[in-house]
């Protein structure tokens, strides 16, 4: 087979067609200075999804009626909503930041910030079709969208996020449909004015925390519609869930999405790769097979081989992208062993039928 481009590859293996070798696939460039010399040597030599916004936040659309204020690390949001103020409170660090108040509680509450005055969201694939072009042939660019069960999930903490799905799952489902629609609006836009790849954020939400019923009511039915939307402008559907995703396996291939990240497997996650290949592997292709953080950043270059080898001879050659967890805070170390694993990918080059080593 002649040789291929990341791109051609990262598509073929979505596509479930013949690789020349199997795409090492790192999420993004972690913490390395994206403008150095190995950034470059990443995206030249392995095959990277690279992620970009592609405009607003669908969700609570363009300029919603709000008060944003800081108080040193603190950054607090007033929403002001035709049932009264909800308070927002985000709080900075010098590694991270996290919501130490969240603005909703209750039903009451959430269908006061969901009433609020809506405008769509602003669209602007200019970063998007800039970085498609300085990538090119190098790697495969995607918008990162999230989906309906965010808007709770969001606006909520999970513990009151998950009262209100045992309390009132059909005002919930209402609000989760609603926000369904906002985001389908914002791909139509995006998808119109070039976009061609999506990261779908969100399963995870009901996957972690509401169960199979959760999941079934919630995501399933809004996700399809959202992964046959991209479908229908030619694009791509790759979808983001972290967890108990092996309890989901079918669930997630019947959203119809051309492919899966980050696929844990033991003893950091519950997915045997071999069983979830001969499953669903027809019909999803499936990214991951290393953790960023305790493999590609502690291990030595000789283990972290080892183990993607191993990897590969439970996955093949097709339908799957050897990647890590798409953390997207790896450094140096973990870039140099992806570049490094892409020798043990050329011992996979596509054999022929699925499995067939």
């Amino acid at each position: 087979m002649d040789r291929m481009t990341s791109r051609e590859r990262m598509l073929a293996a979505i596509r479930h067609q013949p690789v020349d070798r199997v795409p090492v696939a790192p999420f993004g460039l972690g913490r390395l200075d994206p403008a150095g010399e190995v950034a470059a040597e990443l995206i030249e030599k392995t095959d990277p999804f690279i992620l970009v916004r592609a405009g607003g936040d669908p969700l609570i659309g363009a300029d919603p009626d709000v008060t944003v204020t800081e108080e040193g690390p603190d950054r607090i949001t007033i929403y002001h909503t035709p049932k009264g103020d909800l308070r927002q409170v985000y709080h900075r660090t010098e590694i991270t930041g996290y919501w130490t108040e969240f603005p909703c509680h209750n039903a009451g509450e959430l269908e006061g910030l969901i009433s609020m005055p809506w405008k769509p969201a602003v669209v602007d694939t200019g970063p998007f079709l800039q970085r498609k072009a300085e990538i090119g042939d190098d790697g495969l660019v995607l918008a990162g969208i999230v989906d309906g069960i965010c808007f709770p999930a969001i606006y909520m903490s999970p513990e009151d996020m998950c009262i209100l799905w045992a309390e009132a799952p059909e005002f919930m489902t209402d609000v989760v449909a609603e926000a369904a629609r906002r985001v389908e609006d914002f791909v139509t836009r995006t998808s119109q004015q070039g976009v061609d790849g999506y990261r779908i954020i969100g399963g995870e939400y009901a996957s972690e925390m509401l169960g199979p019923r959760g999941f079934a009511a919630l995501i399933t039915p809004f996700d399809t519609a959202l992964v046959d939307l991209i479908h229908r402008h030619n694009g791509i559907a790759h979808y983001h869930n972290h967890g108990d995703v092996n309890r989901f396996m079918e669930a997630f291939a019947d959203l119809g999405i051309d492919s899966l990240d980050p696929l844990e497997v033991p003893p950091f996650g519950n997915v045997d790769l071999s069983d979830a290949m001969r499953r669903v592997g027809d019909r999803v292709c499936f990214v991951g097979g290393l953790d960023d953080m305790e493999i590609l950043e502690t291990r030595s270059t000789e283990e972290v081989l080892r183990l993607g080898r191993e990897t590969l001879r439970k996955t093949g050659s097709r339908n799957f992208m050897l990647g890590g967890t798409t953390s997207g805070i790896f450094t140096e170390k973990a870039a140099r062993h992806f570049i490094a694993l892409v020798d043990v990918a050329r011992e996979f080059g596509d054999p022929g039928p699925l499995g067939e080593l």
